[in-house]
C-alpha cells in the first residue's frame, strides 16, 4: 500500500472535505475528509522513509570457487 495508498487517501479526503456538499445525519463528512487527509499524509511520509531506508542497504555476494582435480587415467 505505500505511496499509492497515501496519495489515494489524500485525494479521497480532499474530495470529502472540499467538494461534497451533501449532509448525512450524524456524520460530519468534512471532518472525515480531514482525518483521511491526515492519514494519507502520514502514510505517504512513512512510505518515503521506509523506501529511503531500503535503498541504503548493501548486499554482498559470496562466490565459492572449487578447484576440480583433473581426472586420472
Amino acid at each position: 500500500m505505500g505511496i499509492g495508498g497515501g496519495i489515494a487517501l489524500l485525494v479521497i479526503g480532499a474530495i470529502l472535505s472540499f467538494a461534497v456538499s451533501d449532509a448525512i445525519e450524524g456524520v460530519n463528512l468534512e471532518m472525515i475528509g480531514y482525518i483521511c487527509m491526515g492519514a494519507g499524509a502520514l502514510m505517504l511520509i512513512l512510505a518515503l522513509i521506509l523506501n529511503a531506508q531500503r535503498r541504503n542497504t548493501s548486499h554482498v555476494a559470496v562466490v565459492e570457487h572449487r578447484e576440480v582435480p583433473p581426472p586420472t587415467v
